[in-house]
């Protein structure tokens, strides 16, 4: 299937019950069974069926299993915010002592959470580049994850995922792909080497800026050595399925950071769309990105810019799409904040994927706990603004840009 058709018939079915061409909410805590056997077969892994929303619930089930089939994973597991995922992500395969490599570019949420590890004894090195030169001087037998985001939000620096998870698989090590800002329209990360998938589901595959949600995708092809991971033992006898038997049995099910089903309801009604929301959000990406690069003083950053250093790896990886956010540069905070309350059409608001376009000046919202050099790192400046494309017409944008950077300029 090509991937519109995908969105709409891989791993989908009407209800069996009633018919429903859209999988029902089951808004219940739990579910009841004809014996104590059956249910004790359902809660020891022996039979299917539900129990407990907290565990499983049959409509995030269906969507679970519908972004596994796009990622080309052999199964998902969605939790309740993208964050959550992230941290479900590591925990399941980490403990203290054990050490992850990152890249400094990430989410200024993600860098909060690498830093909340340290209490828990895992250390996180962050590396300024997730390539293989930056990485393969932190390796050690410590390493237990490299995580990186495919295109980092918001400094836009893609990794080569192919050459990165050549270097992981030598060491024994998995790679952990953040793929949220690139989605499933531009690429599928377990093709080119990922082992995990990880997606803040709230964004682009929801798309509508209605629910906070995550998931968690497995490959099946990492080899997990037990030696290296003691939990592999006894996990062992589910083979390829080894890390979601655990994360489902273990960490995930015990902190209870379950996908609520409304939530996933409307994810699943996103994800049809997603398709036709990301032609349109790229495009106009990239036209606005290139009118406002004309503006001598506004400096530009989109990775389908030619000027962009990373424009020939997002030609190679995305299908000549470079996702749907950009940012800029204003000059100062003050400037960065002027221009800002100068528009008309976006919205300030601290999100991304929504059909409508947003502002946000990263520097003092979500990367307000992180240090001087860690901004830097992650290039958030005081006069970056990012900006996240919505589907508005792209003629409306660029006019709103101009005249909000006209009234800048007179007010100098």
């Amino acid at each position: 299937m090509k991937f519109n058709t995908a969105l709409l018939h891989k791993n989908y079915e009407s209800d069996p019950l009633t018919g429903a061409t859209v999988t029902p909410i089951y808004q219940s805590s739990a579910f009841s069974h004809e014996s104590p056997e059956k249910l004790e077969k359902i809660f020891n892994n022996k039979a299917p069926g539900f129990a407990y929303s907290r565990i499983s619930n049959p409509t995030v089930d269906s969507f679970e299993r519908r972004i596994a089939s796009l990622e080309s994973g052999i199964g998902a597991v969605a939790c309740s915010s993208g964050m959550a995922a992230v941290t479900m992500s590591l925990l399941n395969i980490l403990k203290t002592g054990d050490e992850i490599i990152a890249g400094s570019g990430l989410f200024g949420g993600t860098i909060d959470l690498f830093g909340d590890l340290k209490a828990f004894g895992i250390k996180a090195n962050f590396v300024k580049r997730v390539c293989n030169d930056e990485i393969e001087p932190f390796i050690t037998e410590k390493t237990k994850a490299i995580f990186a985001e495919l295109i980092g939000n918001p400094a836009l620096d893609i990794v080569d995922i192919e050459r990165v998870s050549e270097l992981a698989h030598k060491h024994k090590i998995p790679l952990i792909i953040d793929s949220t800002t690139a989605t499933p329209c531009l690429i599928h990360p377990i093709d080119y080497g990922a082992d995990i998938v990880v997606h803040s589901t709230s964004k682009y595959i929801n798309g509508g800026g209605n629910a906070i949600s995550g998931i968690i995708i497995d490959s099946g092809n990492f080899m997990w050595d037990e030696n290296r991971y003691e939990f592999i033992g006894e996990y062992k006898k589910y083979g390829k399925f080894a890390y979601l038997a655990k994360l489902r049995n273990g960490i995930w099910r015990n902190i209870g950071c379950c996908l609520s089903p409304v939530n996933a309801f409307l994810n699943t009604i996103g994800l049809e769309t997603m398709g036709l929301r990301m032609e349109r959000l790229c495009d106009n990406a990239l036209q606005l990105a290139e009118y406002l690069d004309t503006f001598e003083d506004i400096d530009v950053n989109y990775p389908m810019m030619k000027k962009s250093p990373y424009y020939p790896l997002a030609q190679k990886l995305f299908k000549g799409k470079g996702g749907a956010i950009l940012t800029i540069r204003a000059g100062s905070k003050e400037r960065a904040f002027r221009l800002m309350n100068n528009l008309k059409l976006p919205l300030i608001a601290t999100n991304i994927g929504d059909v409508r376009t947003l502002v946000i000046h990263p520097a003092s919202t979500i990367y307000a706990h992180s240090s001087e050099e860690q901004k830097i790192n992650a290039e958030v400046y005081n006069d970056t603004i990012r900006i996240s494309i919505g589907i508005e017409d792209i003629e409306d944008l660029k006019e709103d840009f101009r005249q909000a950077i006209e009234k800048l300029r007179e007010e100098n």
